[in-house]
């Protein structure tokens, strides 16, 4: 019978998917190590843009003179 060598490789692999599961098991979901928290003190254009088309009634009709 031929004994298979755990390599470092396989060991990092296992450990991160080891990891992961534990990760998913505590939060009920994926957890985003990527993700960038924005902060809410920072003046942000477009999304100040964003609200205020969102704030106009479209009761301002454009008529012709």
């Amino acid at each position: 019978m031929k004994r298979q060598k755990i390599t470092e490789r396989d060991y990092i692999k296992a450990n991160r998917r080891a990891s992961r599961q534990a990760e998913i098991e505590n939060h009920n979901r994926p957890v985003s190590i990527t993700g960038v928290h924005k902060s809410k003190k920072v003046y942000d254009r477009k999304s100040g843009k964003a609200e205020m088309k969102k704030a106009l009634p479209y009761l301002f009709l454009r008529t012709a003179i």
